[in-house]
């Protein structure tokens, strides 16, 4: 038998869910934090300039039961990520994770995302100066790959590592993968390029006093207990989207000692004074609804529960009626 994971604390990084664009906006985020109360969240990545001219509430504002959030910042500018980090510190996140990871023309052209692993003294840069911005215990990460195109040598990650460590920075979530930003999508980038779990395991022995965090493909419980076993953490992303009560039972398994949701239904009908909450502040349940697509995936009734959701929904006069014609349609027990 193999040895147990080892208990860790509450606020620790063993596991999170990843920014992802589009998918884990604020209700998602509630819902997820209702799933497995114990997990870490990230905002979606928002880019430093957009918080520095922008529309500071609009962009942060969250529910304080989301917390320990995490802001996911994009830039490239030290000066504007200090800024942004500063006008984010009233929002109360847990820390700041920059996002030097995401393969997309978009980030690339902006000069920010996995295009500067590249220049490792320009993100060290960066973090010193988030560093700077957020008051003490606030704690700043980063979110990498492997490598990027030509550049991904283990020597060129222990370079990368070794400078963002001696800027400060604690915290590296590694997804295990490079990207390719000649010729690949972001889409393809998250399936082409090999995953190479083992390259983060001996990150993470070569970097014994950094917290390392495994992300990519991570999809079954038995892979997430067998890399526990080498890194400080698991981050979990699409997974996390698609079957959401597969991660909620992961994260029971993972903290036993703190209570979980025990019936997907009951889990829904708590999730009733949120909803009315915000249909009564304007927001379309639309958009609160799409991260429950999965929750009864495979099960009977679950197509015809997210047909009814996502047809009714849509109506501009939809209200939480809508939710219990949905929940009519399975045929699960209340206990499933």
């Amino acid at each position: 038998m193999s040895a147990p994971i080892p208990a860790r604390p509450v606020n620790s990084r063993l596991l999170s869910v990843a920014p992802m664009m589009a998918w884990t906006d604020r209700h998602c985020r509630y819902f997820h934090r209702r799933l497995a109360p114990p997990a870490l969240l990230h905002t979606e990545m928002i880019v430093a300039r957009a918080i520095v001219y922008g529309r500071v509430e609009r962009l942060l504002a969250h529910d304080p039961s989301e917390q320990p959030l995490v802001l996911q910042l994009g830039g490239s500018d030290p000066e504007e990520l200090h800024q942004a980090a500063r006008l984010a510190v009233p929002f109360g996140f847990a820390g700041i994770d920059l996002n030097v990871g995401c393969p997309s023309p978009r980030a690339s052209g902006g000069g920010f995302g996995a295009c500067l692993m590249r220049d490792p003294g320009r993100v060290a840069e960066c973090v010193r100066a988030l560093i700077e911005a957020v008051p003490p215990g606030t704690e700043v990460s980063l979110k990498c790959r492997l490598g990027v195109d030509e550049q991904d040598t283990e020597r060129d990650l222990d370079r990368f590592v070794s400078a963002i460590a001696g800027a400060g920075c604690r915290v590296l979530t590694v997804h295990a993968r490079k990207a390719l930003l000649g010729g690949l999508d972001p889409a393809a980038n998250r399936k082409v390029p090999p995953l190479d779990y083992e390259r983060v395991f001996r990150l993470k022995a070569s970097f014994p006093k950094l917290t390392i965090v495994l992300n990519g493909g991570l999809n079954r419980r038995e892979q997430v207990e067998a890399a526990l076993r080498h890194v400080d953490g698991v981050m979990i992303g699409r997974a996390a989207y698609q079957r959401p009560w597969w991660f909620s039972r992961l994260s029971a398994a993972l903290h036993p000692w703190i209570p979980h949701p025990q019936d997907r239904i009951s889990l829904l009908r708590s999730m009733r004074t949120y909803v009315e909450e915000q249909l009564e502040r304007g927001e379309r349940l639309s958009e609160m609804v799409r991260p429950w697509f999965g929750l009864f995936q495979a099960e009977p009734g679950g197509r015809r529960f997210r047909r009814l959701l996502s047809e009714g929904a849509r109506k501009t006069t939809a209200g939480w009626e809508t939710v219990e014609r949905a929940l009519e349609a399975l045929t699960l027990p209340i206990a499933a």
